[in-house]
Order: C-alpha cells, then structure tokens, then sequence
C-alpha cells in the first residue's frame, strides 16, 4: 500500500515548482550568514574579534594548524604544534579540505588563508541548497513548509560556515530523500558515505533496521545496509590501507577527548561531579552507557507504540538520544537535528523555541571564551541582559553562571522538543503530519505497509497507513 501523499510521479514535479524558491531563500541566508562572519574575516579571525563578534570559525584557523597551508594531505602527512598529527575528522571531510586546499592554490600564498575560508563557505552554501531540497523532496504535500523552515532557520544562518558539518548533513538528507523515493541500495550508499564525513549519521541505521524489522521489508534493509556498508569502505579502506595511523585518528582523539563545551557534563563538573572530569573512561562510560539506555528505550518505542512512528521521529530522537550526554556539543551540531527536527514535527511554537534556545547558546558560548580568554569574570545575567538590549557584546564576555543558563537553554529546548516527538508517537492522532490520514511520506517502502512484528499487539493486525483513534 502506498500512501497518496507520497507519489513517485508527482514528488519530483512538486520539487521543482518550489526550487527556485527554496535555492533562493537558502542562498539568501548563506549569504548573509557569509557576511556576519565579515567582522572577523577582515581581521583574519582573530580569536578576541571572533568571540567578541560571535562570528568563530574553525575553516580559516585549521587551514593553517592542520598543514594543509604547507601542502600537506591529510592522513597521509603528520604536522607538528599540538597533541594531534593529523586531521581529526572522517576521511570524506579530509578529503573536503584537501579539494579545497588545491583549488586555492592559483592565489598567493598570503592570500590563500583566506580564499580557502570563502571557497568552502561557496561550497557548504551549495550543501545547504541540498539539504533543503532534499528535505523538502522527503516532506511530501508539506514540502514548502518543511523547505522554508530550514531554510530561513537561524541555526542555518549563525552555524553554516563553523565547521564542515553541511557536508554530512547533505549527505544524510539525500539518503533519507532516496530511501523515500524507494531507493534503498542508493539510499544506503548515500548513508555510507555521509557516515564517512562525519560519525553520527551510524546512529540513523537503528531506526531504519527497527522499522523495517516492523514491517517485514527485510529485502530493503538488506539492500540498504549493503550499499551503507559498500560505500563506507570504498571511501575508507584506501586510506587504512595506505595511512592507517592518519585514518584511526578521528576514532583515538573522539576515544580521549575529555568534556568539552556544551556538554551536559561542563555544568555538572562544575557543580561537584568532578570524577568523569578527570577520568576519561568513566566519562566514556558514563555518556555511551547512557545514551544506549535511552537508545533501548526508542527500540521499545519503536516496535510497541499504537502505530508505527515515522522514520524522521526515530532518527531525530536517537539523535538527541546520543547529543544530551555526549562529552562534546558542538554550535554547529544544531545543524545535524534541523533536517530532521523538521520532518519530524513541522510545527512553528515549538521549533521556534528551540531556535530561540540555540541563538542564546550561540551566543553564549563565544561571549563565554571571551571572558575566559581575557581571564574576567564576565558579566552577570542582569549585565548580559542589558548588553543585549543595546546590541551589543557585554564587556569582558559572561560569567560562567551564565553561561551554564543559555547551555541548559539549549539542553531544554532540545528535550523539549523530543517529549513532543514522543508524545506524537503514543498519540498518532496529535502528529500534524499523520492527522489527514498520512502515513509516512519518508518511509518508503515502510509507508502504508503492514505490521509484521508489533509488541503488545497481535501480528499482522495493524495496518499503518489506516489511522489510529486514541
């Protein structure tokens, strides 16, 4: 059975009515999320106008600390200056960098610092364009809602150029738009190659097996789980082969790292949980152990709730499931939950809140460093709040009071909306998407299908695609 709303045929005809639009609000924000990083481009990013103007990157910097200025690959060359000695970030990212790196190249050697930053904003700029189109390609009859809100999100806008995170998440979208289109194989290899930009895409194939073990589609997940398989090696083996020491430093430093901003665990060591703090296996444990708690929890969600959830629910919440007690939480990580945050309830209060709760720990973060470099002790809330009404960055940065209020701002904000996921998921009848009879517009070959393994309900009395009164 095939749910209305999900037509092969009219799917793409629907994406292209409402891509010009899309491309051009995206590339509208990219822009002008290019030019808030202009006050530390025209310093070369200095680290005191970076945090003082909110506008940090790691691009410019990393360019130069990771060799790349040197002609040095990644992987295959080591560099000096710091506890690592190559590039710590999956294969599929190091190859970003070093494609960049070649096309500057023809610039002068002052020049190209700063050519490498604005190559790579153009092309995550194009990434970004992908991820909406994608995402609103995977929303079905809610394709313009779905496409404007990531588009116009002001996560888009702050975090897009930080890192190279766009890439993973094009990447993912694009699987999750081909595993909607009944593409599995495809769908898989996509995934494969997204997990090879960076790690947390892995943690998408739970809700893929868990759904199809629901459903009895046992001949999909096997295609897509051989294409994730498949391309994940191609990208990776040649250079394990050839620079194994370079490819396993990714896996060493996200092993030894120790909690880092955002985390959930910088307020608490700072609160006297001091023994994950200064034990780096206990930390290890104590975040993993956790997170594969709730993890079981969602496969139980997954396989006992009234109806079948939808793949975007599961794949958000196991997301957030892995970000609430990780050791490290990154700005830009808002950018891995927006596709799906999306897709998963398309309603405004909510996804505005948590934006809110991101733009205040955007801006949190940088304020924060800058107090910290300066060695001050940072404004307090009352001095925050007032610096803000002016416009402007409180003087010598905040306290770390405050700091801890905007993390858990966003920590909230993010748990806030996955309760509302949740509670979608027990009561059908409250998800927007699902509320006209809709089954699952992402789901693929899961849309419309019959339950063949359910707990709590007998087996093959469900249909999906019929809604649930509760």
């Amino acid at each position: 059975m095939m749910s209305a709303d999900r037509d092969p045929a009219d799917a793409p005809g629907r994406l292209a009515r409402l891509a010009p639009v899309l491309t051009g609000l995206t590339a509208l924000v990219c822009l002008l999320g290019w030019l808030q990083k202009q006050p530390c481009a025209s310093v070369r990013f200095d680290f005191l106008k970076t945090t003082s103007n909110a506008c940090y990157t790691d691009i410019y910097p990393l360019y130069y600390v990771r060799g790349l200025s040197d002609g040095k690959v990644p992987y295959f060359d080591s560099f000096s200056g710091s506890d690592l000695h190559h590039v710590e970030y999956p294969v599929l990212s190091g190859a970003f960098m070093q494609l960049v790196a070649w096309l500057v190249k023809p610039f002068g050697v002052d020049e190209r610092g700063m050519a490498f930053y604005n190559v790579t904003a153009l092309l995550l700029a194009v990434l970004a364009i992908v991820a909406v189109l994608a995402t609103a390609y995977v929303a079905g009859r809610r394709s313009l809602r779905a496409g404007l809100m990531v588009a116009l999100s002001p996560a888009l806008l702050l975090t897009a150029y930080i890192n190279w995170d766009l890439l993973a998440v094009a990447l993912s979208a694009l699987a999750l738009a081909a595993w909607s289109a009944r593409r599995p194989a495809l769908a898989g290899a996509l995934l494969g190659l997204a997990i090879a930009a960076k790690f947390y895409p892995l943690l998408f194939l739970g809700p893929l097996v868990l759904l199809c073990v629901r459903a009895g589609r046992w001949g999909a997940m096997a295609r897509m789980l051989a294409g994730t398989a498949g391309a994940w090696l191609l990208v990776n083996v040649p250079v394990m082969v050839f620079a194994w020491d370079g490819w396993k430093e990714f896996y060493t430093f996200s092993q030894e790292r120790g909690i880092d901003w955002g985390s959930i665990f910088f307020v608490l060591q700072n609160h006297g949980l001091d023994g994950p703090a200064s034990d780096t296996d206990e930390l290890n444990l104590l975040g993993t152990g956790t997170f594969l708690v709730l993890a079981a929890g969602i496969a139980v969600l997954a396989l006992a709730a009234p109806r079948r959830p939808r793949l975007p629910q599961l794949m958000f919440l196991v997301l957030v499931a892995f970000m609430l007690p990780n050791k490290v939480w990154s700005p830009q990580y808002v950018l891995w939950l927006l596709p799906l945050a999306v897709l998963a309830r398309p309603k405004l209060p909510a996804f505005v809140v948590w934006q809110l709760g991101e733009i205040a720990y955007f801006f949190g973060i940088w304020w924060f460093l800058l107090s910290v470099s300066g060695q001050t002790p940072g404004a307090d809330l009352s001095g925050t709040v007032s610096a803000v009404l002016s416009l402007d960055a409180p003087e010598g940065g905040i306290s770390q009071d405050v700091y801890s209020l905007a993390l858990l701002a966003r920590f909230a904000t993010v748990l806030l909306l996955a309760a509302l996921v949740v509670l979608d998921i027990l009561r059908p009848s409250m998800d927007s998407v699902r509320a006209d009879g809709i089954d699952d517009p992402a789901g693929g070959v899961l849309d419309g299908a019959t339950d063949v393994v359910a707990l709590g309900r007998r087996r093959g009395a469900h249909l999906a695609g019929v809604p649930v009164r509760t």
